[in-house]
């Protein structure tokens, strides 16, 4: 029998093609004048045209916020707090991929109790609920539709930082996957990698501790719920990224459908080593979030293998690639090649000397290093950064928990 179970999601969460239609139905509770967050590509398109069409026919008043920067730059969020403050809206859209709801949530957060985010991106609690938010994705991958975590990129720092808090869950999610049609071949590779590491990770995290003390935080590791969702999302997206990136519709569902059951499963579960090192990773190359935690998680499965064998096993048998421990991480390998990501992170112009720095600062991360079944402190994040850098030289150990 199960032991323990714990999920987190949105009040509604309607999957599909056409769920978009749905949306005045969504919006009616929750206010007439609506800021929609987004970026400048988005708001040029016929997806933009159709959610605005249905805002239109509930009778909502739209003001739109279109400037949405990669990354989010904390300079960036600010700004589009203020501007959604002095429209004085009654709640938010988030429309797009990973930047464009994070930023919702910010916003949203920003509005209910001020413009100032740094005391959150220090960790302190955010002190109640924020402005409704409903959150439409055009990518599948971040799962930020349905999760309690925003990220942005804070300057003092130099790093991508995540305010983290049951608050920021959205009050609706819709997943229409005809939004993602389109959607170039390089984001869906990105996205989607990015999703097959929220359930993966998710599903091989520390093992939730039994409540009170275990359920606090936003993090609480595996559980009987989110684990049904991992596994359940991995079946989905493994076998259909490469169609996805042809923009095969029953393959652009699928990978939606997985990316929705990620974030679901890794929003209580919580992810762990590969996205604690995508962070300064990130912050050093400027490159895409999913194309980091991508080249990095067959080397975070290696070095948590001893520990997570039996779990990794269940990964290669739902994504139809064996099974044992082992044809997980090929799998794993061989479809990150597929995609075209880099093969290691020197490619991606880091050097040797970074690596310590960027060990240290992962390992600080505690919300997603303490949340890694196998100890992830400085030595054994520079070992898998190590082994990532060039991967022919080198490769994490395994050993025992």
């Amino acid at each position: 029998m199960p032991e323990l179970g714990l999920l987190r999601a949105p009040r509604q969460v309607l999957f599909g093609d056409g769920t978009l239609e749905a949306l005045p139905a969504v919006v009616a509770p929750h206010g007439q004048r609506f800021l929609v967050c987004t970026d400048a590509g988005l708001a040029a398109t016929a997806h933009f045209d159709r959610l605005l069409g249905c805002l239109q026919r509930a009778g909502v008043a739209v003001t739109v916020w279109d400037a949405t920067e990669p990354e989010l730059p904390l300079a960036n969020v600010t700004a589009a707090i203020r501007f959604a403050r002095r429209a004085d809206v009654d709640g938010i859209v988030g429309f797009g991929g990973g930047s464009s709801l994070d930023l919702a949530k910010l916003v949203a957060l920003g509005c209910a109790h001020g413009e100032d985010l740094r005391p959150y991106l220090a960790g302190q609690a955010v002190p109640g609920p924020v402005l409704p938010l409903v959150a439409v994705p055009t990518t599948a991958g971040t799962g930020s539709e349905v999760t309690p975590v925003a990220v942005l990129t804070d300057p003092d720092q130099v790093l991508k930082v995540g305010v983290a808090s049951a608050q920021l869950v959205p009050r609706a999610a819709i997943v229409d996957p005809t939004l993602t049609h389109g959607c170039p071949a390089s984001v869906t590779a990105h996205a989607g990698i990015d999703a097959l590491a929220h359930a993966i990770e998710a599903y091989t995290a520390r093992s939730a501790a039994p409540p009170p003390d275990g359920l606090e935080g936003v993090f609480v590791g595996k559980n009987s719920l989110s684990d049904v969702l991992a596994l359940d999302a991995i079946g989905h997206l493994a076998p259909n990224l490469l169609a996805a990136m042809q923009d095969e519709p029953a393959a652009r569902s699928a990978v939606a459908y997985g990316s929705l059951a990620a974030g679901l499963a890794f929003g209580t579960a919580g992810t762990a080593a590969a996205h604690a090192l995508q962070y300064p990773l990130g912050a050093r190359t400027h490159t895409p979030h999913g194309l980091g935690t991508g080249l990095l998680l067959p080397h975070v499965m290696r070095f948590n293998r001893a520990c997570r064998a039996a779990e990794l096993a269940d990964v290669a048998r739902a994504a139809g690639w064996g099974s044992d421990a082992g044809a997980s991480i090929d799998g794993v390998a061989r479809l990150v090649a597929a995609i075209g990501l880099p093969a290691g992170l020197s490619d991606l112009g880091v050097e040797r000397a970074d690596l310590p720095a960027m060990a240290k600062q992962a390992a600080g991360i505690t919300r997603l290093a303490a949340n890694n079944p196998r100890i992830l402190d400085a030595a054994g994040a520079l070992e898998i950064l190590s082994a990532a850098w060039h991967p022919t030289t080198t490769q994490p150990r395994e050993v025992a928990a």
